[in-house]
């Protein structure tokens, strides 16, 4: 298994974080199929102001670029991705080819950070 902590900012507005959470209570069943399709086995996001923070588990030869990549392959996904586009926005601390900003794991309870 391999773990994900990713960041993203959400835009600035009077309902964006309600309607940002409401789609998210009705992910479309295409989304979440195409997720776990390319060996996604978790995905948690959790939101603080307006900063979310999305926890992902996969299986061990997921490559992010290339899976995620293949994800996006699909109409359904591109769709998703487009709405929630107009909700989200980059953190400062992202590259500039990153939505997702990743970060760097520093502390795992049972030890299996890589060296």
């Amino acid at each position: 298994m391999k773990s994900f902590g990713m960041i993203l900012g959400l835009r600035d507005g009077p309902d964006v974080a309600e309607a940002y959470k409401e789609h998210h209570r009705a992910v479309w069943p295409e989304v979440v199929e195409g997720l776990k399709g390319v060996g996604i086995t978790q995905m948690r996001i959790f939101l603080q102001g307006r900063r979310l923070f999305m926890y992902m588990e996969t299986i061990d030869d997921f490559d992010l670029d290339h899976d995620f990549y293949r994800y996006m392959e699909s109409q359904r996904a591109q769709e998703w991705d487009t709405l929630m586009r107009t909700y989200q926005e980059p953190v400062p601390e992202a590259r500039p080819d990153e939505w997702w900003a990743s970060m760097e794991p520093v502390y795992d309870l049972e030890g299996r950070l890589p060296s």
